[in-house]
């Protein structure tokens, strides 16, 4: 009797030590700039997809968030190493230490080349901004006065 109790708890033991299943989402939607800063990374966060803590804020009160582990994030068929956003008076947000860059501005950061993320987001019909950050590093953003 006691071997057929054990074996449920021993696999239910072992399932509970195994990494949680990575968790993937496209930003593709939220990217077509029709919501603002704060329901952006507020969702991001309650879906645990983001740490909710900045982990860069910039002079122009852009806070960057790192995904979770186990979370992948794709922009337009791009990895997503990073999403950006600030609102003003929003508390989710620290502010930097000079002129905000908008009202409220959010987007993601991604691994690729500008022209090949411009005509992804082209395509898509979004009114995303296009930025160059580095190689092969570029951001797509929305921004409101």
């Amino acid at each position: 009797m006691k071997r057929i109790f054990a074996r449920p708890v021993l696999a239910a033991l072992l399932l509970s030590a195994l990494p949680f299943a990575a968790r993937a989402a496209s930003l593709d939607a939220a990217l077509a700039c029709n919501e603002s800063a704060h329901q952006f990374i507020a969702d991001l966060a309650a879906q645990q997809l983001i740490d909710p803590k900045p982990m860069r804020v910039e002079s122009n009160s852009i806070n960057a968030f790192r995904p979770v582990r186990g979370a992948r994030l794709e922009a337009y068929g791009f990895s997503v190493f990073a999403v950006v956003g600030y609102e003003q008076d929003d508390p989710i947000f620290r502010a930097g230490s000079g002129e905000p860059l908008a009202k409220s501005a959010y987007g993601a950061v991604v691994w690729g080349s500008d022209e090949k993320v411009q005509a992804a987001v082209t395509a898509a019909g979004s009114t995303a901004i296009v930025h160059h950050v580095a190689p092969h590093v570029t951001a797509i953003f929305c921004k409101r006065s």
